[in-house]
């Protein structure tokens, strides 16, 4: 019962500060994620005289949650039709990116005296995007609908694939200061066989599935069975090495092609909230301005 208490508690203190923060937010016209990284922030660690959490673990698991809804809700709206009209514009933008600011990261590591590994690591932290913050940014400026949107959203994701690749090689240069060509293609035979189950998922299976039970389909089940299938490709995801965000996007891809995809958005968008606010707080506990001011 203790647990049980710790947990309650900590969710009562997260969520009065949050709509605090939020509400604050909302009045200087302020994106909502902000509110949320400000109310973790104010109950984490580093400010006293507010009451701290009690069982980051139990925050984090939940945060964790959060990613899981925000990609299997960005894939409901952002169909394989809409990943293949972006593909080479999409691709273009990402590496663009990616190669410039791994550039500029390893510039400046090297002005700053840094080894050249620390370099090129920096280079890769800094070529990475935060899509979740940056797809809640979107959302609370009202700029989903946007001719941009599409594009943008589809670099993140083609990034977030890319970033699997650069973290082998980083990963493996780390330890054995070179590339290992065997641990690459075995990397890129992992993710073209989960691409291609998604694909006969959803072109095949999942399509079929839904019309063959359709009349048993009430708004619950409906639920359920689509949650299993997200909660499924996250598992497969991280049992082959990828991210679990990865696989809720391609998850939420899947039903986006099916009739139900308005009526899954519309059941999912009130647990989305709260698991994705969650999220965005724990990020801001781990927020420790005196560390940064110190460096």
């Amino acid at each position: 019962m203790g647990h049980l208490a710790t947990l309650i508690s900590d969710l009562a203190l997260l969520l009065v500060v949050a709509g605090i923060t939020t509400l604050f937010c909302k009045k200087i016209n302020q994106p909502t994620v902000i509110g949320y990284i400000l109310a973790g922030f104010l109950i984490g660690p580093v400010v006293s005289f507010i009451p701290t959490i009690g069982d980051s673990a139990n925050i984090t698991l939940w945060a964790e949650i959060g990613v899981i809804f925000l990609m299997f809700s960005l894939g409901l709206e952002f169909s394989l039709h809409k990943l293949v009209t972006v593909g080479t514009t999409g691709i273009i933008s990402a590496l663009v990116q990616i190669i410039g600011m791994l550039i500029l990261g390893i510039v400046m590591g090297l002005a700053l005296g840094w080894s050249t590994m620390d370099s090129i690591f920096l280079g890769g932290m800094l070529s990475m995007s935060s899509t979740m913050i940056t797809i809640k940014a979107i959302e609370d400026l009202g700029l989903k609908e946007e001719r941009f949107t599409g594009l943008a959203i589809g670099t993140l994701v083609i990034e977030d694939i890319v970033a699997i690749f650069l973290l082998v090689i980083l990963s493996t240069i780390s330890v054995s200061q070179g590339v290992s060509g065997v641990e690459l293609v075995f990397t890129i035979g992992k993710l073209m066989f989960y691409l291609v189950l998604w694909l006969l998922l959803g072109i095949y299976l999942i399509p079929s599935f839904l019309q063959k039970t359709q009349d048993l389909m009430s708004d619950e089940t409906l639920l359920v069975t689509s949650l299993g299938i997200c909660f499924a490709m996250v598992w497969l995801a991280d049992a082959i090495g990828f991210s679990t965000a990865l696989g809720a996007f391609l998850a939420g891809m899947l039903m986006s092609e099916t009739v139900y995809r308005h009526q899954i958005t519309a059941e999912i968008t009130p647990y989305s909230t709260l698991f994705l606010a969650l999220f965005f707080v724990s990020l801001g506990m781990g927020l420790n301005l005196p560390l940064l001011i110190d460096a």
